[in-house]
């Protein structure tokens, strides 16, 4: 895999985009490229294969959306891009629309919890573009609804989130449905070995283009970590709301966790709308709508929103659980202090994960600054969890008398490292001594 360096141009021009294109920019605004399509454009625009390392943020649906428009109007034939979720899909497809409608360029979304009767319509009217998850695509494959090998250019997006997310089978399978004569764009925010294998398996020697090592965070965001009991989090977080008042994403390690502390914030008067994999899309929709219009003021999301959600302006992240792998971290706060704005996150950890905070810290390269707790209000008294009609109602766990709504029985501290715990520091921080009451049972 060759590396590529490029110097900066500090401009759109001299990179290979055709003056309608160059035009359009203009006209939306785009007055500079982010380091990432200064350096993907001149090459996928020559028709060479690529494989992008940059975080999330940073500009990557332009860094292949304009070469692909561009070389879909010189070869015949269609482009592909496979992303992990529907939020990435369609918003990778309104992108696409932006800057191809003034050219003719139909797409097709292809996305599960919408029905397939629109999707078979897009596709009969031969659009120039298929934007799909791997599962719907598949189904399409399988039902004779699309057809690959006219593919000529493809994009595979958040590769690294695509095999986290167990799709890996469903990449193999498009792979082979795929032309062998096409250009093959890859792009990601980490570069795992298995990224490193299908990229040599699949790709006529791509150039490498990595931003930022991994674990480089987004620059202007400032990190802040509280240690805490678990039964003292949700006070931390109204104490948090109080003192911070812009927009605001919290992080759940699970579904279940998001809906219960969107429903306590409601409780509490705080306008906030859940995300995650419970939720129809047409509920994530509207609820990652209203988090953009100001609707809702929190947005309480599980690790599918860490990627992919585009939303600007948002001022604060707070991590109420800790991600389960420490690659999740950065992704987490990198949807605040996007496109050169600055930002805050901040990390509730109880005193017993200090192994994940040192697996965090070890991959971001710098030490968490601890912060004293404040004085936190009365432990308050939430009303019993209500189900909405495409949630799955949880059974209480045989043998298990400490189980309470909210906590998942099967739940384990995460390891965001494998094997030994790592020393602690020299001049480390204390976590406090014994394990916390409210722990017990994870």
């Amino acid at each position: 895999m060759q590396q590529h360096k490029e110097e900066k141009s500090g401009s759109f021009h001299g990179l290979g985009i055709a003056p309608a294109l160059l035009e359009l920019l203009t006209k939306s605004n785009f007055k500079a490229p982010t380091p990432i399509q200064e350096q993907a454009i001149p090459i996928a625009i020559e028709g060479k294969d690529v494989v992008g390392i940059a975080q999330t943020g940073t500009g990557k649906t332009l860094a292949f959306g304009i070469p692909m428009i561009q070389r879909l109007m010189q070869v015949k034939g269609q482009g592909l891009v496979v992303l992990p979720t529907r939020e990435l899909a369609l918003q990778v497809d309104e992108a696409i629309r932006k800057i191809g409608q003034g050219f003719g360029i139909r797409t097709a979304v292809l996305i599960g919890g919408t029905s397939l009767w629109p999707q078979k319509q897009a596709l009969a009217r031969g659009p120039h573009i298929i934007i799909a998850t791997p599962g719907r695509l598949i189904d399409h494959v399988e039902q004779r609804t699309v057809r690959l090998d006219n593919a000529r250019i493809v994009v595979l997006d958040e590769a690294d989130r695509m095999l986290d997310m167990g799709f890996l089978p469903q990449i193999t399978r498009i792979f082979k449905e795929l032309p062998k004569e096409r250009q093959t764009m890859l792009f990601s925010a980490t570069m795992p070995s298995t990224i490193m294998k299908m990229a040599a398996t699949h790709m006529k020697l791509p150039m490498r283009i990595e931003i930022a090592p991994a674990g480089t965070t987004a620059e202007r965001v400032t990190q802040e970590l509280f240690i805490v009991s678990r039964d003292q989090k949700f006070g931390l977080l109204e104490k948090t709301l109080e003192s911070r008042r812009g927009s605001t994403l919290v992080f759940s390690k699970t579904k279940h966790g998001a809906r219960r502390i969107a429903q306590q914030l409601r409780s509490i008067g705080v306008a906030a709308a859940e995300i995650h994999s419970n939720r129809s899309l047409g509920q994530r929709r509207e609820a990652l709508d209203g988090f953009k219009s100001g609707k809702y003021r929190v947005l309480v999301a599980t690790d599918i929103a860490s990627r992919g959600i585009d939303v600007k302006g948002i001022e604060l992240v707070v991590n109420y659980d800790l991600p389960s792998n420490s690659d999740d971290y950065v992704h987490r706060i990198g949807r605040t202090a996007r496109a050169g704005a600055g930002g805050h996150a901040i990390t509730f950890a109880a005193p017993d994960q200090r192994r994940e905070i040192y697996s965090i810290e070890r991959l971001i390269r710098k030490t968490l600054p601890v912060s004293k707790l404040p004085a936190l209000p009365p432990a308050r008294s939430f009303p019993r969890e209500e189900y909405t009609y495409d949630d799955e109602p949880r059974r209480r766990p045989q043998g298990r008398s400490s189980w309470t709504p909210g906590g998942h029985p099967s739940a384990r501290p995460s390891s965001g490292t494998r094997g030994r715990p790592p020393s602690r520091p020299s001049g480390g921080r204390s976590y406090g001594g014994s394990r916390s009451p409210a722990g017990r049972g994870r």
